[in-house]
């Protein structure tokens, strides 16, 4: 570590002002920048925690029937209190790494990392939701932009996350044991106007919707309807865990997975 200011605001127009430091960075629950803080990967002059604005934080649902949870809500308040209206969300949730990452993570700091494996992301762009910042509404579809890189702008901060809540859902998850991140993992949302599948933790470019399910399956919503599909290896993500072509093949295995627990 080394040394760097560190301020606590308590609303959002303070946090967007004390962003617009040379070098000021936000920080949410910390799990993915304190690390990289430890390995001097970032520099930042400036640390601004956005742990102690409350309008930040809680989950409510919307007159239009939407799941609105703001920025600065750990994954444990999640899971517990989005259980009744988005059953599939608050199980996600559940699941993020261990207690101490469920109860110090945050779905803004997720987002707005944007890594390859991470649940959130599948979530949003599954359940084609808003991403509400200080400055504007983004749809998943424009937000996520490749592995790590989002639409958002330098010092804007994620205030509230909105999720049209499916018919059916489900998110099936094959974890990396020890980080507990998605090797591949999909989330399957089911609308009156079609199916969304998004897909984590397998692509080089990050998230992504399998659009060839999503059209089988707005036809014939069983795991039927994607036996005969696949997702082709190359972009995929090769490492020690796994070839591209197995998490190619583990892209239609969680799919099949996801639409039978929705089902």
């Amino acid at each position: 570590m080394y040394a760097f200011d560190f301020e606590k605001p308590s609303t959002v127009a303070d946090a967007v002002a004390a962003l617009k430091a040379e070098e000021a960075q936000p920080l949410g629950g910390g799990q993915t920048l304190i690390p990289t803080l430890k390995q001097r990967l970032a520099m930042p002059s400036k640390l601004v925690s956005l742990t102690g604005i409350d309008e930040m934080k809680g989950v409510c649902v919307a007159d239009d029937g939407a799941v609105c949870i703001g920025g600065a809500t750990p994954h444990a308040v999640v899971a517990r209190e989005a259980a009744k209206s988005y059953p599939a969300l608050a199980s996600l949730a559940a699941n993020i790494g261990d207690p101490a990452v469920r109860n110090r993570g945050t779905i803004g700091g997720s987002l707005a990392n944007n890594d390859p494996s991470a649940c959130y992301p599948a979530a949003a762009l599954g359940s084609g939701a808003t991403i509400v910042t200080n400055a504007r509404e983004i749809a998943a579809d424009d937000y996520f932009q490749g592995m790590f890189a989002t639409a958002l702008d330098e010092g804007e901060i994620i205030t509230e996350v909105r999720f049209p809540v499916p018919e059916k859902a489900a998110y099936m998850k094959f974890e990396q044991p020890a980080s507990r991140f998605a090797l591949t993992a999909v989330f399957v949302a089911k609308y009156a106007d079609g199916v969304r599948v998004a897909v984590t933790g397998a692509s080089e470019e990050g998230v992504f919707r399998w659009t060839e399910a999503e059209e089988a399956l707005s036809s014939n919503f069983s795991p039927d309807a994607v036996a005969g599909l696949s997702v082709p290896a190359d972009g995929m993500i090769g490492d020690l865990h796994g070839t591209p072509a197995y998490r190619a093949h583990l892209v239609g295995v969680m799919t099949k997975r996801a639409v039978a627990a929705a089902g």
